[in-house]
């Protein structure tokens, strides 16, 4: 009677003409420990299901359980992947459940309440007993699994799934964790290769694990593989403007929304990308490719304007590649429109830019996609292959620079047998010469090995007579 107050399951009324009262009992049990001692004695008020009638007084009444194979399966994988299994009992679970139809059941025995003797309970929520009890419960317990992130199996509807940012691995120092993916994400401005894995561990920095962070030393380290690369910007009479477009489907595993990748040459090497999450979610791929073009585009605009300020004005429509065919389709024609017609009006801008001749897109292969590394994760021969596309070259194995803020210098001494790249200046007619670390230290390379090195230390000495003045 405790947990049926406390859950306010009824209410006094009086019995509506038409409808009849289902009776309710007591059912008495003894609940014993593991010694089969008694421990206390239980009551349960319980509704006379078996006098409800069908159409009156419920309609459906199926409500799924667990199989015991899916449960078996769920504790072997488990134990396989050293999952962490909790067990957990909702105390007077069918008292939770609302109910839809109208019910009405007379006042239990003892708890009659004095000078509303005629009068009968109406049912809010369900009782034990009635024949829709668990159906509502299991309504109940969907609706919360589902408000919270949780997918329902197809194939076991007792089976409830959520991948989530926040629940795999233990805490560790958010500010540890910020640290680290904000010089990740500085290092994104010379290194596109890595810029999908930043923007993919950035999504986490409201709760950060020990996966996550597992996830951010990684790419350092990959990182550390490939210090020695760096975009190589070459002499080139191309000046027009091509850009290249992509798009995952659903790779989000919390609320589905897909990334947008792009990235835009002008010659042989990148010079401008993109990888952000889109911000709906798409039904299909061909409509994530449209909105990551809608994205490409607005940014060409944009990229075009600013040449032309610059005296290199594109003297036609600049070139974007996509590789889904429908998406190009739709960008081109309205012929999609059953399957198209609930996309937002700001994503057709692409289609005005077409018409007006300002873009033009072109299917390329997927194999040849260039902004793939922006959208996914990618084996190993096509990361290497597409970041070779992007403009990273290898520049070398460097020697050791030496750094001398106070001097206002840079400098590394000619490689000799013997010398060990120490700081000691050679006497006046040595061999060796020393050259200021501008004219051959590539720019990608400053950055990564001195990032806080402001541009006056790499000046020139100045003279001593500049000196005395």
């Amino acid at each position: 009677m405790n947990a049926i107050k406390k859950n306010d399951s009824w209410e006094l009324v009086i019995l509506p003409q038409g409808h009849a009262a289902i009776g309710v009992k007591w059912v008495f049990k003894e609940k014993k420990n593991s010694k089969g001692e008694v421990e206390r004695y239980k009551a349960r008020l319980v509704a006379k299901g078996y006098k409800q009638q069908h159409a009156i007084d419920y309609e459906k009444v199926f409500a799924p359980v667990a199989r015991l194979e899916m449960i078996r399966l769920i504790i072997s994988l488990a134990a396989q992947n050293k999952w962490k299994i909790f067990q957990m009992d909702v105390k007077s679970a069918f008292l939770n459940g609302y109910l839809k139809e109208e019910v009405y059941v007379q006042q239990p025995l003892i708890y009659v309440v004095t000078g509303e003797e005629n009068k009968v309970l109406k049912l809010k929520k369900a009782l034990y007993g009635l024949k829709q009890a668990p159906r509502a419960w299991n309504c109940k317990i969907d609706k919360y699994f589902q408000e919270n992130g949780f997918v329902k199996c197809p194939y076991e509807h007792a089976l409830y799934i959520k991948l989530s940012k926040f629940e795999e691995g233990g805490s560790v120092d958010a500010t540890l964790f910020w640290s680290l993916v904000g010089s990740l994400r500085y290092l994104t401005y010379t290194r596109p290769n890595i810029l999908f894995g930043v923007e993919l561990v950035s999504r986490y920095l409201e709760a950060p694990t020990t996966i996550h962070l597992k996830a951010a030393k990684r790419i350092l380290r990959y990182v550390k593989g490939i210090v020695d690369f760096g975009l190589n910007y070459c002499a080139s009479n191309e000046f027009t403007l091509r850009g290249v477009s992509d798009s995952d489907w659903a790779g989000d595993i919390d609320n589905r929304k897909s990334t947008t990748g792009y990235v835009f040459y002008m010659g042989d090497t990148a010079f401008t990308w993109s990888s952000k999450k889109q911000p709906i979610v798409t039904l299909s791929t061909w409509e994530a490719e449209y909105v990551a073009l809608n994205s490409c585009v607005t940014h060409a605009i944009w990229l075009r304007n600013l040449l032309k300020e610059l005296h290199v004005t594109q003297e036609g429509p600049t070139k974007i590649c996509a590789d889904n065919k429908s998406s190009i389709a739709l960008a081109k024609n309205p012929q999609f429109h059953e399957r198209s017609k609930h996309i937002d009006t700001k994503y057709h801008y692409v289609r005005q830019c077409v018409e007006d001749k300002v873009v033009q897109l072109t299917f390329v292969r997927t194999h040849d996609q260039m902004a793939d590394i922006l959208t996914k994760a990618l084996k190993f021969d096509d990361c290497k292959k597409l970041r070779s596309c992007l403009g990273k070259r290898h520049r070398g194995r460097t020697r050791r620079w030496d750094c001398h803020p106070r001097r206002r210098e840079l400098r590394r001494p000619e490689m000799r047998s013997g010398h060990s790249g120490g700081t000691r200046r050679r006497k006046p007619g040595g061999s060796g010469k020393f050259r200021p670390v501008r004219s051959f230290l590539p720019v990608a390379k400053a950055l990564t090995r001195q990032p806080s090195v402001p541009g006056p230390l790499c000046r020139r000495r100045r003279s001593s007579h500049e000196q005395l003045k």
